[in-house]
């Protein structure tokens, strides 16, 4: 089977897949805050109607998982667009261990399942190798099975056969040894329509995923990129932003035309427990049907980063929405998510 290709996240959506925390010992004393952060989140993607309370955007489709977790999960979520699942998984990112969604040249959806290991074998979590077939089985669409080690969120694509990666995850010797970078842009020109890869270097400071592309740069339109600049001098990622832009700045896409580069501030020196820089990131936005929801972390920022993509998505409303408790374990709100493709 041939031929498919991965829609941009700006098209239609018909649901998003995610999950509740469940494991404390995932979350280093932030469980309760990250599942107040993903409960805004997730009702966010709603969008309820403030006068009759029916749900605007997308369907989301939670996983709950163990006694605890469906009882929680439950008092949280109880609205409406909401629905919850009972499926086993290990933890919530669902970028990484969720199917692909393809069209092929027909428009008929597909399921794309690539094996993952824990992030290079760092993260190993029980079940959730399991997690994008048990998914694909849901949604009754057909499955296609990739034998290599792929995580979503090492890919943005937009949808006109361009897509982003780093070369810190996608080459790094955790996942696919026996792989270079011919192989890797062969193996997704057949998986989701790559036609272009453009490769940036590596991603922000102690990220979990080896430099995944959500936290760095993100397609918002076809041939539009949207980047972070460095935000004062304590800014851990500066010199790696500063190259960043510089590369997004020089390259083309698959039809040939320069990218149109979008830069914001990024959030700057957001410490984790230890005092040590996190991996926070406004890329890590999710763009719902009716509504862009961008994290931010009580930075001085946050505000302008906002305002800067405010205007490159009409139609929809950016919203802020905190995500600190989220990022203690490893990712936000793109991370947590995987759309699913309107029919």
């Amino acid at each position: 089977m041939g031929g498919l290709r991965q829609p941009p996240e700006w098209a239609p959506h018909k649901a998003v897949w995610s999950a509740w925390p469940r494991v404390p010992a995932y979350w280093e004393g932030a469980m309760d805050g990250a599942r107040r952060e993903l409960a805004a989140f997730f009702h966010a993607i709603t969008d309820p109607d403030p006068a009759t309370g029916e749900p605007r955007g997308e369907s989301v489709k939670i996983l709950v998982w163990g006694d605890e977790a469906r009882r929680s999960a439950a008092a949280a979520l109880d609205a409406k667009g909401i629905e919850r699942i009972e499926l086993p998984y290990g933890d919530v990112w669902f970028r990484d261990i969720a199917p692909v969604f393809c069209f092929d040249a027909a428009r008929r959806q597909h399921a794309v399942c690539f094996r993952y290991n824990g992030w290079g074998g760092k993260y190993v979590m029980e079940h959730d190798d399991g997690v994008a077939v048990a998914i694909t089985a849901l949604t009754g669409l057909p499955r296609r099975d990739e034998d290599w080690v792929f995580e979503g969120g090492s890919l943005d694509a937009d949808g006109a056969g361009t897509a982003l990666t780093t070369r810190q995850c996608l080459l790094n010797p955790n996942r696919n040894p026996v792989l270079n970078a011919e192989a890797i842009a062969a193996r997704l020109r057949g998986a989701l329509g790559v036609e272009k890869l453009i490769w940036l270097d590596e991603g922000l400071a102690n990220d979990h995923t080896d430099g995944h592309i959500d936290n760095i740069a993100r397609f918002i339109a076809p041939g539009k990129v949207a980047c972070m600049h460095p935000s004062g001098a304590d800014d851990p990622n500066a010199a790696v932003l500063r190259r960043i832009e510089q590369t997004l700045r020089m390259a083309s896409d698959a039809g040939g035309r320069p990218l149109e580069v979008v830069s914001v501030p990024s959030p700057g020196f957001v410490p984790d427990a230890e005092g040590k820089p996190a991996p926070a990131s406004h890329m890590n936005f999710y763009i719902a049907n009716t509504r862009v929801l961008v994290p931010v972390y009580g930075t001085a920022n946050d505000e302008t980063a906002l305002d800067a993509l405010r205007p490159h998505f009409p139609g929809r409303e950016v919203i802020g929405l905190r995500a600190n408790h989220i990022l203690v374990g490893g990712g936000s709100f793109h991370c947590v998510t995987r759309e699913q493709p309107a029919d």
